[in-house]
Formats: C-alpha cells, structure tokens, sequence
C-alpha cells in the first residue's frame, strides 16, 4: 500500500488520484457516528443524474443525457456532469428562478425582478452584489435593470418591508419584536426592529422611481415607557451615528418637495442623498464583524435547497436559541462562502458534489433515519416550473430531442420550459418546509380537461404518436417507465399495467393514455428524491 498524502482537498495514493472527501462529508459521517446512525448508500448513476438535473436545470434528464452518464466509464463523470449542467443556460435560469421565489411575494411570475435575477446569475454575480443591487437600485444602469422591483412593491408597508429584508437576507424574523422585546428569543428587542426599519422608511416611490430622503426618523412605543426614537440599528446590536435621525425641517422639506416635483416631471429617480440609510444599512451588514448573518442565511437556504431540510430550521429563525444541528459546518461554510467572496455557484458546485448529496432517500432500515441527520436524502416537491418542463420532457418523442450540436438542444429545452408554462401557472409553489398536494392541483390532474389536451396529445413528436399503434404491451409499459421514472417496472407494476391494456383491445388507444396519465400524476413523478 502507499502513503497517503492530502493536499487540500485532493488525495494521492501511489502516484494515482483517488476521489477527495469534503470537509463536508467528515462532518456529516462524525455526526453519525456520535449518533450511532448508518447512512443509506449512494444512488445509482440513473437516480443521480435526475436529481442533479432537477437542483440545477430544473428539469428532468432526457434518455439520451442519462444513458450517456449511465454508460460513461470516466472516474471524473460526476464532476463533468455538475460542470455542464452548471455551464447551460437553464442553470441560470433555474436557479433565478429559484432565488426569485426566496425574495419575491409572487413566486413563478414574469417580473422585471425576475429577470434581473436571471441575468445576475447568468452573469456570475455574487451575493453581495446582488444584495447591494436590490437594496440600492440605479436605474441608469443597466446591469441593474429589474433590480428596483425588489423594493418597489415594499413601499407601502415599511413594517413588512424590514422583515422581508431580514427574512430574505439575514434568515432572522424579527416581526414579533414589532409590538414588545421577543418573549421567546432574548436576541431580538423592539430596538431591533425598529432599528432595522429605520434603514428603510425613508425610501419612497414616485412616478415609479425610487427616492430617498436625506432626513428622517422611526418612532416606536415600547411596552414600557415613553415613545422612543428607533436608532439606525443592524440586527447585531451595531449602530451607525448620523445626525440625519431627525424630523425634516421646513425648508428640508420644501426642498425634497421640490426635488420630487422635478424628478417626476422630467420622469427620472430623485437624486440620491448625501446620506443614505439604505447604503449604510448595507455596508453594515456587509462589515467583517457583522456578515454572519448575511453569509450563514444563504449558506443555510442553499443547503436546504439541495438536501431538503436547512442545517436551521425553521429558515428564518437564525437566532442563538435556535441551534443548527450541525453548528461547526454551518460555521465552516459561512467562513467559506465569505471568504470566496460570497460566490454561490461555487458553494452550489460544492454541495452537489458531496456524498451527502448522493444518499439514497430510501430506508434500509426498519427505522427512517432522522431527515437532519442527513443520514437519508430527502425528498423535495418540485416547484411548479421544474413539473412542467418535466412533463414535456417525458411526454416527447426522444428521438426529437436529440441534436448535432448543443445550442440547438438548448433551445429545445428553453421552448420546452415555455410549454410547461401552461401547467405551472395552475400550480401553487410548494412551501419551504411542508408540502401537501392542494386540492386545486388534484383536481386538475385527476379530471381537468386542459392536462389531457396537454399531456396526452399524441400528434406529431409525441411519445404517444410512437406508441399508440404498438401492440406489444410489454414494449409500451416499459416504455412509459423509462420516460416518466428512468427505470424498469417491477414485475408487479408490469403485470398491473400490462393487465390493464390487455382487458381493453377495443379501447386501445385510450387505455394506453390512461396508463401514462396515471405515471406521469403518480408521486416518483411529482418529487425529486
């Protein structure tokens, strides 16, 4: 045997690589064992490439992506398949998408913020400059375009607009501190709130543009006292002195007035201030002794996104009363993730990488190991676009999506995701924590018309067209499965649907969309596990 040296990451025995362990991985794997807990064993190549395409692309694989993964004999594949998926536009897509709904009240919708998202992660922008392009919109530049719908739709409700903020950015919900201190959380006061609503309140929209005034003030009453005024005060506690905490006075206030008039008559932004609470709101949390917060909230919100239950939960009680179940590795990862310079493509790469990653969601064992434990994988609701693209995907003839070069199956893709369109917009997105099938959604794909029409059309281009004059009932069972699941049927679901299509030889062609309806509403469809 040879020695064995380690090198970062990278581990060489005798001359030749061997797969590096993550940090990530020895965390979890001590965990276990402190917990006397196996962890299931990895999926297999078929199961990986489906859930590695739905985190990333949101979709499902196409037969001939998973049959080439499946029958690829290089030692790096994993890595190669991470990199391209990473690498096609439907990443950035996906994954906007997927920042959208984590910042938008109307996730799934076509706004400009939706887009800016896209093009910020099309683009590589790190969190951090997302964070200072939606809390300090330019409309003249365009990079920043869309960006001034994250605050804009806020402006009515500044007591909404701080916990948003905190929520989305800081992973802290400080909205029972609104009335009195927290009477379960000693962290969070009224001067917490407050304070971090002071950064805010000062901004205002007009003719559709965002301003901000140089002076302002918040005032609260505390449950004992007099009324106070709220100091301009980040969830640590930190303060930042300005002596434009103050009522306006009148000639302040005749010339923001002025200043208003004329912006909305020339129909630009109002001129930023001297001093802006929002800028300094930001450049606080962005502060090496204040940004754990800021670093700890994606790192928790992204590992929630891929293994399905946060190191945090609920995802917005980041708070010292609230312990992770695995403190060192949350820690680890914010030192990490700041000192990559908040670069989330890179923390994604990484956590899909992991073996974590690749535990089967199935028990071995009489007992389901604890979700937390990260002993088991998941399993996570497909948001309603990743169902939609997928059903497309599963419902077209294979051999239609098969292209000479990469930027014509991409655009395949991309007008499939517009297809999908049309069933996603009937669905609700799936809460953070719990999912339950809403009525709506099951009698829509129990008897609506408008699924039929687009699930089981069998024009042109359709796995059905392929199929309905087949005779062999055994060819199309098969067939449905390896579209719809990526897998064989067991003997019994063979027999079960076999039997189905036999009993009717005079409804033939319907009862072969039946037997792909009922795969394509079954759960293994609805879920990525």
């Amino acid at each position: 045997m040879g020695r064995w040296i380690l090198i970062g990451y990278a581990v060489v025995l005798s001359g030749l690589a061997v797969r590096a362990v993550d940090p990530i991985d020895r965390d979890i794997e001590s965990s276990l064992n402190e917990l006397k807990q196996k962890a299931e064993p990895a999926i297999g190549d078929a199961a990986f490439i489906r859930r590695a395409t739905l985190d990333l692309v949101g979709r499902i694989p196409t037969i001939h992506e998973r049959d080439a993964y499946i029958a690829s004999k290089e030692t790096d594949k994993k890595a190669k398949l991470i990199d391209r998926l990473m690498a096609s536009p439907a990443y950035a897509r996906h994954q906007g998408s997927m920042f959208e709904a984590m910042l938008s009240d109307r996730p799934g919708q076509r706004t400009g913020l939706h887009d800016y998202i896209v093009r910020a992660v099309r683009e590589n922008r790190t969190w951090d400059r997302i964070f200072r392009d939606l809390l300090l919109p330019d409309e003249s530049d365009p990079a920043k375009k869309g960006a001034i719908e994250y605050l804009k739709p806020r402006l009515n409700d500044f007591d909404k607009l701080a916990t948003d903020v905190s929520v989305a950015f800081f992973g802290v919900n400080v909205s029972c501190a609104q009335c009195h201190d927290h009477p379960n959380v000693a962290d969070w006061k009224q001067d917490h709130f407050f304070g971090m609503k002071s950064f805010l309140a000062r901004s205002y929209e007009t003719g559709g543009h965002i301003g901000e005034r140089e002076v302002g003030l918040v005032k609260f009453k505390p449950t004992q006292g007099p009324e106070r005024t709220a100091k301009l005060m980040f969830l640590t506690g930190r303060t930042v002195e300005s002596d434009t905490v103050r009522e306006m006075n009148k000639d302040e206030q005749k010339q923001e007035k002025e200043r208003g008039e004329k912006s909305k008559g020339e129909k630009k932004a109002p001129p930023a201030p001297k001093f802006s609470a929002r800028a300094a709101l930001v450049e606080t949390a962005l502060q090496p002794k204040e940004s754990a917060f800021f670093a700890r909230n994606l790192v928790n919100r992204l590992w929630h996104r891929f293994f399905g239950v946060g190191l945090v939960t609920p995802l917005d009680q980041l708070h010292s009363t609230n312990d992770p179940s695995h403190p060192e590795l949350l820690d680890a990862l914010a030192v990490d993730f700041a000192k990559s310079g908040y670069d989330f493509n890179k923390l994604i790469r990484r956590l899909v990488l992991t073996e974590t990653y690749a535990r089967s969601s199935r028990s071995s064992g009489a007992d389901v190991p604890p979700a937390k434990s990260y002993a088991i994988a998941s399993i996570k609701a497909l948001t309603p676009q990743q169902l939609g693209t997928s059903l497309k995907i599963a419902i077209a003839d294979q051999k239609t999506l098969l292209f000479k070069s990469n930027d014509e199956f991409e655009k395949k893709i991309e007008q499939l995701e517009q297809a999908g369109r049309n069933v996603a917009s009937s669905l609700a997105y799936p809460s953070e924590e719990d999912f339950q099938i809403g009525v709506s959604e099951a009698l829509l794909f129990s008897n609506g018309d408008r699924i039929a029409k687009e699930l089981l059309g069998d024009g042109s281009g359709t796995l059905l067209a392929t199929m309905k004059a087949d005779m062999d009932s055994s060819k199309i069972v098969a067939s449905f499965f390896d579209h719809c699941y990526g897998r064989k049927p067991t003997a019994e679901e063979k027999e079960a649907f076999e039997s189905y299509l036999s009993k009717r030889p005079g409804q033939r062609t319907e009862a072969i969309k039946h037997v792909l309806w009922a795969l394509l509403t079954g759960p293994e469809f609805r879920f990525n596990h």
